[in-house]
């Protein structure tokens, strides 16, 4: 039988979701755990990538195993087991068929960033002191409906097939001190989200133009486009599926 287990973590202590052979990861954590509390060797497979230090407020995996249990108290022996950087919400049992990573439709970002110096989020947020242009940002953000293929935000040497991604919702919301970007598409490339956010902030300290952005989109080039943006500013916030209620 398939299971998907909904989780989070703060990613502060981790080099990322996926397994390192000499660094600690979300993922080999994780397996430990769940080997451990069902006497079996798990591997479980997540929804994607996150990067070192990017934290996740959901975040999904899938595991095959055979004997029936209590889902109710694995994921409260799994919660006394895991460290504090990690939570289980929940464990659903799906479709044998079932892919945590490819069956997602929709995947949903925030970078948070803030311009008041507060020594309680200096891991979960990136100070940023300088004025921005938030109105002219969300101008900018509004462009990347009208592209597909964002090869100019994409880590170089990756290896993937296509560049094109479909993007549902791109803009920035301030409040106070607070300046939270939200992003959502069907598939996001490799530090996409931070590169964007880089370039984006650019935008909004009047280093470029709206027609500056939209020619770095079409000209593809990495090189062109703004900074990465520190990863600690970055959380995976949501993964819909077509099966899995919210």
């Amino acid at each position: 039988m398939r299971y998907f287990i909904k989780l989070a973590y703060n990613g502060t202590q981790y080099h990322g979701w996926q397994y390192q052979p000499n660094a600690s990861s979300v993922q080999e954590t994780l397996n430990k755990a769940v080997s451990v509390l069902l006497n079996s060797d798990i591997n479980l497979m997540g929804a994607g990538r996150t990067d070192t230090g990017v934290h996740a407020k959901v975040m999904y995996a899938h595991f095959d195993f055979e004997t029936p249990f209590e889902i109710l108290k694995l994921v409260h022996k799994l919660n006394a087991y895991l460290p504090k950087d990690i939570v289980v919400y929940d464990i659903i049992l799906v479709a044998d068929e079932a892919h945590s990573r490819f069956d997602a439709t929709k995947r949903t970002y925030e970078y948070h960033i803030n311009t008041f110096k507060d020594p309680f989020l200096q891991e979960q947020s990136w100070y940023f002191h300088q004025k921005l242009d938030v109105d002219l940002m969300n101008e900018a953000a509004k462009l990347l409906f009208n592209h597909t293929d964002f090869q100019c935000f994409s880590k170089v040497n990756t290896d993937v097939s296509t560049f094109d991604c479909s993007i549902f919702e791109a803009h920035w919301k301030q409040e106070n001190s607070r300046l939270v970007f939200t992003i959502s598409a069907n598939r996001f490339l490799r530090n996409m989200v931070r590169s964007i956010v880089g370039t984006l902030v650019n935008v909004g300290m009047h280093k470029i133009t709206l027609d500056d952005f939209n020619a770095i989109i079409e000209g593809k080039n990495r090189n062109k486009a703004g900074f990465s943006v520190p990863a600690h500013g970055l959380y995976l916030t949501e993964i819909d599926y077509d099966y899995i209620t919210k």
